[in-house]
């Protein structure tokens, strides 16, 4: 029961994504499918992340513990997707003196008094991402050798911390042009970095006193030099490097002239590279991983046990271009030969990239199931993929579902599924399908999660 009331605030379309089935057996699958995903998002909950590390007066984080009764003040400072979460789970555990965070969740219910809360952009900066992160710079560089300071980063740091070396608007043009042209995550902060004065370890920079970093990871691996573009972090990157992206992608030519000005001149030693792991700041920076999506995906395949599939984890580390991803995943799962599955879940996890050469809508979730459906048509099969975080690339939606009666479907409405390929849109085919998955902001942020789900309908009950 408690699930099933999960699953109903999760899922806006619950009752149309069941109802879309056209067996009974495939309405069962596909509220499977919903519970798991419910599941795996519910296990990377912010404040329950946050909340487990703290225990009476001490932070416990692995084998390190952190005695809060020696600091003589405790400020607290976060940005990202989660930082709402993981902030009131801060201040519901300890005393906070004075905090700031930047969230891009537009009416947010932290409530603390101590908390000043602003509401930046996402994917893209804007004038309060700027404004928040003046006032964060105000308490870390203002903070005592005495006092603690706790850093919350989560995903979607990156636009919401943002101090640029160049005029806001650039920024913004940068950050869409860098977007769409198929660039990873890694490439994009390291450009990110490099043009701005808080990111690649700048933010810490001139801390006196203790840092704590509690990290919600969205990125393969979990790299803290790269997540929210690695603000308490050393880099490793370069503006050599950032200049290099641009030209792998071809957009130096594209790029606003200070944009290229600012890269040459770092490149050539006008402008300090950011820090480096020598730099001593970093001695007393602590950084941790409180959450990341193989955690979800654990969570994930422990719910399609308890429901009755067998499971199989496929990787934590899905990259790709979306809709070669999508028939790939398919493709696997299709040719997977067990005679004694009645039914088994393939569970993945990671981000792939969307390289835009349309202009209709979707993101990099919607664009992999609609890669994959040709392939699903005469299977016993379910594919979903999700953003943890709720939004799939400009959306309004975390991701979509297509099992083998999607192409029939498509097909009545002449949907052809290549020409909504060829122009990005795959929001509007799955719109079309009432198969888009609508949960809304989910105030956290681990990638993405891929399930297939291969029934054999013989044996089904």
């Amino acid at each position: 029961m408690e699930n099933d009331k999960l699953v109903f605030m999760l899922f806006k379309n619950f009752s149309q994504i069941i109802e879309n089935g056209q067996t009974p057996e495939l309405k069962i699958v596909r509220k499977d499918v919903l519970d798991i995903f419910t599941a795996a998002v519910d296990a990377v909950d912010p404040y329950k992340a946050i909340k487990s590390k703290f225990d009476v007066k001490q932070i416990i984080l692995n084998e390190k513990k952190f005695d809060l009764s020696v600091f003589k003040h405790i400020f607290l400072v976060g940005f990202g997707k989660a930082s709402v979460g993981m902030a009131d789970a801060v201040c519901d555990s300890i005393n906070v003196k004075k905090g700031v965070i930047i969230t891009n969740e537009k009416n947010p219910k932290t409530i603390n008094k101590h908390v000043t809360t602003f509401i930046g952009g996402h994917p893209i900066p804007n004038q309060n991402s700027l404004i928040g992160t003046e006032k964060i710079l105000e308490i870390t560089e203002g903070c005592n050798k005495n006092d603690l300071l706790i850093v919350l980063i989560s995903g979607g740091g990156s636009s919401l911390l943002c101090k640029p070396r160049i005029d806001l608007k650039e920024l913004q043009e940068t950050n869409d042009l860098l977007l769409k042209s198929g660039a990873n995550i890694k490439e994009i902060n390291t450009v990110r970095k490099h043009l701005s004065f808080v990111k690649g370890g700048q933010l810490v920079k001139h801390c006196k006193c203790k840092v704590v970093s509690l990290i919600i990871s969205d990125i393969v691996g979990d790299p803290v030099e790269f997540i929210a573009s690695g603000p308490t972090c050393s880099d490793s990157t370069t503006y050599i490097d950032a200049q290099n992206i641009l030209k792998k992608y071809n957009l130096l030519e594209k790029m606003p002239s200070d944009v290229v000005k600012l890269l040459d001149d770092g490149a050539h030693g006008i402008i300090p590279e950011t820090p480096k792991k020598d730099d001593t700041v970093f001695g007393r920076v602590f950084n941790f991983i409180v959450a990341n999506n193989q955690v979800a995906c654990k969570a994930a395949i422990e719910k399609a046990e308890k429901t009755g599939y067998e499971t199989m984890l496929l990787t934590n580390s899905l990259t790709g271009e979306a809709r070669n991803t999508g028939r790939f995943l398919v493709d696997k799962a299709l040719n997977y030969h067990d005679k004694d599955y009645e039914r088994i879940v393939f569970v993945s996890g990671g981000e792939t990239t969307v390289t835009v050469k349309g202009n209709g809508k979707g993101g990099r979730n919607q664009e992999m199931v609609l890669g994959g459906i040709e392939v699903l048509a005469n299977s016993d099969m379910v594919f979903a993929c999700m953003a943890t975080d709720g939004i799939d690339g400009k959306s309004d939606a975390a991701g979509a579902i297509a099992d083998n009666y999607t192409m029939d479907r498509a097909n009545k409405k002449n949907l052809d599924p290549k020409k909504f390929l060829e122009n990005n849109n795959s929001y509007e085919f799955f719109k079309d399908l009432n198969d888009l998955l609508l949960t809304g902001s989910t105030g956290t942020n681990v990638m993405d999660i891929q399930l297939l789900i291969k029934y054999n309908k013989n044996k089904h009950k």
